[in-house]
């Protein structure tokens, strides 16, 4: 049926009820703002960023967390059952309502708890309504539960901060407001926070709860413990079919109707499947894991509104920790927009964008307000054009190509007379060489304090074949506005000469930088792939295999490419410990998912079988059911079983991985 939601997702009894399980899975919504809500199929908080409204203040950047927690109770005459569950200090877990979880699931992307307390079945949901920062839990006994009337008291936790930091409860010195029984208003300088008690009354009860113990943060080396304010309950009384809950809002007003605003919820994620089914025909009856990344995909698309420009879009590039980077959008442009059936969002992206090049460059990312924009990127305006290439040969749109393609050239010219960082052409043999001391600007980008872990100063091979697709790209929008293509064609011809020097004469694939300060870097890393998945090759056929072949020797995983071969000596097995050891193996070994669509369509290309080809895809379904549930991962230890870490979420894994599988399944049914 068309706009069927998916709901493989799914946990019992056996994974609900054991706790290290059900934490290590995580729910995860966003509302196209940048605010978002998190946390764990326990219910615990194991995370800074779990909380029910976490809201960019101003969007889509300093996402502050608003709303933390809503414990539930459940009151049957003198029962008093706790169905929520909370880490402390000292490894406590009081309460532990995990226990009571008969089985969770997600509907499209909105998480489902189903409790069973004897004959009382009660349902939980949670989710928030697109386009505002307003959170909604609601819970209801489903029909079959007994004819009593039990009532539900929820403890309101709220607080005041960064995302990304702790809480210091001295400076959060909200003033509280009761306009009605239902409803309270907390103010702080930054912000509003008003709370509905839909169906019940709120309760006042003012206190700090302090010392939540948030493990994953320990295993990260960072501070671990923090502390919310509780500013009392909402008393709910509960009955069967009748849903019954609390909204939280940043907004004035907000709609209390629980009914509605959750069949909203579910008829645009419903509509988001049919539009896709509607305008890419290989998602009619496609695998139920690639619907669900086609819903995934939408949670990444914020706005990004503009002078001039009201209904400027981006792309958040992970979460939670994650804003809007350039590299990161235009690399899940196409996945998330054009593999969807969106168009319009993709152009409007684009347009975004074009707002902010400079000097032939997009920025790497988008600092805080008042902050300079950072352009340390190498690759962010050639990842432009292909998004441009991909654009075009969706919609034809040439009329906005038209308009945007002075700064397509300009993009060329700046890297043939050179741009910042050292970035610009060698005329010797038409590669890009770019890098200074100091500076991280290729995709490997990790760097601590003064030390850049890879800096690849030189000719990074996949800065040139993004160059070469990039030549031929334009070159093809000047064919296409009835513009001379030869200076382009010209170019990228000396660019594939000059491409030459990356093949190994011992077989092994391609070089990863030519001309270091070392000299080759013969490293076996997976950059090499790009020289073969873009749409336009520096290299034939026989070559293309040879890249192919490495990178599936030395660095593919059920879940994407190693970062570099693990044997090499500066192999890192597993990505964990604090900043410093983290960061320093971020692409020493561990694997990006975005990296295995990029192999798939590789293997394509050179052995020409699309459905071989798309059964590499197939391991990322059952990641789907782990860690954060409906998403894909940002990394995976570089060693087996590549147990899932970085972002729980990020956007170009979801992207890369539904983009290959969309050119596989249309290649197989030609």
């Amino acid at each position: 049926m068309m706009g069927e939601l998916p709901d493989f997702i799914r946990c019992g009894r056996a994974l609900c009820g054991d706790l290290i399980q059900a934490e290590r899975r995580e729910w995860w919504l966003a509302n196209g703002l940048g605010g978002y809500a998190a946390g764990t199929i326990a219910g615990t908080l194991t995370r800074r960023y779990h909380g029910l409204l976490i809201a960019p203040l101003p969007p889509p950047h300093d996402r502050w967390l608003v709303f933390a927690k809503a414990d539930a109770t459940l009151t049957d005459g003198e029962r008093d059952i706790p169905l929520s569950s909370n880490r402390w200090g000292g490894l406590v877990i009081n309460p532990q309502g995990y226990v009571h979880l008969e089985s969770f699931h997600l509907e499209g992307r909105m998480p489902v708890w189903r409790f069973a307390l004897g004959d009382l079945i009660l349902e939980q949901r949670i989710w928030l309504e697109p386009g505002a920062n307003t959170s909604y839990v609601a819970w209801r006994l489903t029909p079959e539960s007994g004819d009593h009337a039990p009532q539900l008291r929820v403890r309101l936790l709220i607080n005041g901060r960064d995302h990304h930091c702790k809480t210091v409860m001295s400076e959060f010195q909200p003033v509280i407001e009761a306009p009605d029984s239902a409803q309270r208003c907390i103010s702080v300088p930054e912000f509003a926070l008003r709370l509905w008690a839909c169906g019940g009354t709120l309760v006042d009860e003012v206190n700090w709860f302090e010392d939540y113990d948030l493990p994953v943060e320990h295993e990260r080396g960072l501070p671990h413990r923090d502390h919310n304010f509780c500013i009392g309950e909402a008393v709910l009384n509960l009955q069967p079919g009748v849903w019954t809950g609390v909204v939280a809002s940043l907004h004035e007003y907000a709609s209390c109707d629980l009914d509605a605003a959750l069949q909203r919820f579910l008829r645009r994620e419903a509509e988001l499947l049919t539009q896709a089914e509607t305008s890419v025909p290989e998602f009619k009856g496609a695998p139920d894991w690639i619907r669900q990344l086609v819903l995934a995909a939408d949670s990444f698309l914020v706005d990004r509104p503009l002078p001039g420009m009201p209904d400027g879009q981006s792309v958040i590039a992970g979460y939670p920790w994650f804003a809007d980077w350039g590299r990161d959008t235009m690399i899940a442009l196409p996945g998330l927009t054009l593999a969807t059936g969106r168009s319009d969002i993709a152009r409007r992206i684009l347009l975004t964008f074009a707002r902010f090049t400079d000097q032939g460059m997009l920025p790497n990312l988008f600092s805080a307000a008042g902050e300079p924009l950072a352009y340390n990127t190498a690759d962010a305006a050639l990842w432009y054009i292909e998004a441009w290439r991909a654009y075009l040969e969706v919609t034809g749109d040439v009329k906005t190509l038209a308009e945007v393609f002075p700064v397509l050239q300009e993009i060329i010219a700046w890297h043939v007379t050179g741009t910042r960082f050292g970035i610009g052409l060698d005329e010797m043999d038409g590669l890009l060489k770019c890098g200074e001391p100091g500076l991280q600007l290729t995709w490997m980008d990790a760097k601590i304090d003064d030390w850049v872990i890879t800096p690849r100063i030189g000719k990074p091979v996949e800065i040139n074949a993004l160059w070469y697709n990039a030549l031929l790209s334009v070159a093809d929008c000047a064919r296409t506005l009835g513009q001379s293509p030869v200076f382009y064609k010209d170019l990228a011809h000396q660019t594939q000469l000059g491409f030459r020097r990356f093949i190994r004469s011992d077989g092994d694939g391609l070089f990863d930088v030519l001309d270091g300060p070392e000299g080759p870097d013969t490293l076996v890393r997976p950059n090499q792939i790009l020289a073969v998945s873009l749409h336009y090759s520096p290299l034939d056929r026989a070559t293309q295999r040879k890249v192919v072949r490495i990178c599936g020797r030395e660095l593919l995983t059920s879940y994407g490419l190693r970062s570099l071969s693990p044997r090499h000596v500066d192999f890192r097995p597993h990505y964990v410990g604090d900043v410093l050891a983290r960061d320093s193996s971020y692409h020493q070994g561990p694997v990006w998912a975005w990296l295995l669509g990029h192999y798939a369509l590789a293997e394509y290309r050179t052995h020409g079988d699309a459905t071989k080809a798309q059964r590499w895809l197939e391991p990322i379904r059952d990641h789907l059911n782990d860690a954060g549930l409906g998403a894909v991962s940002e990394i995976f230890d570089g060693a087996p079983p590549h147990h899932p870490r970085g972002a729980p979420a990020q956007a170009w894994s979801v992207a890369c991985t539904l983009e290959a599988w969309l050119r596989l399944e249309r290649a197989a049914q030609t």
